[in-house]
């Protein structure tokens, strides 16, 4: 639902459009307004605000569930599948167990080279990646990513980067030289 906090970000709240407007009109109330004028004023005004976001919020709304019919019209669901005798419902237990696989090998992965099963040289002496340290580094992010959200990711990588440079692996130092 990203599109539709976006667009309520831009349209409504006190810094979207329709709050900026709201505000430039109240501060254009005349001087021989009285205090009941203009309470019923910015009532109205508060109220035009928020039919405008609703209205807004709906079409957003709209917008995001077209994406996901048009997704499901281009790539099938899951009860499609099911039509399928015999193959179809084994694609839905693969496709089902695919993310808790990759987790798990990912897991195992990092396991068997954290311990130092696995002799694997993550970057060179100049900093840079090696081809395998860039594979284990976006393996392990793309998983994690899948696994618990994009912003578990985003909030882990800075003690991720500590971690790998207690350890003795240079992340993003890669210069260029002259």
């Amino acid at each position: 639902m990203s599109i539709v906090s976006a667009i309520s970000g831009f349209f409504g709240g006190e810094g979207g459009i329709v709050g900026t407007i709201a505000d430039t009109v109240k501060a254009y109330f005349p001087p021989s307004m009285s205090d009941a004028e203009k309470s019923v004023l910015t009532a109205q005004i508060q109220k035009a605000e928020f039919e405008q976001e609703r209205a807004i919020m709906k079409l957003a709304v709209e917008a995001d569930k077209d994406v996901t019919r048009r997704a499901a019209q281009l790539e099938g669901t899951a009860k499609d599948l099911k039509g399928i005798p015999i193959v179809g419902p084994l694609i839905i237990f693969v496709r089902g167990c695919l993310r808790p696989a990759f987790g798990v090998l990912t897991l195992f992965t990092d396991w068997q080279i954290f311990c130092g099963s696995w002799k694997v040289i993550m970057t060179t002496t100049d900093g840079s990646y090696t081809a395998e340290g860039a594979l284990i580094l976006a393996l392990n992010i793309l998983v994690l990513g899948f696994l618990f959200g994009e912003r578990t990711v985003k909030n882990l990588m800075p003690l991720f980067t500590q971690f790998m440079q207690a350890r003795g692996f240079t992340i993003n130092k890669r210069q260029d030289k002259d």
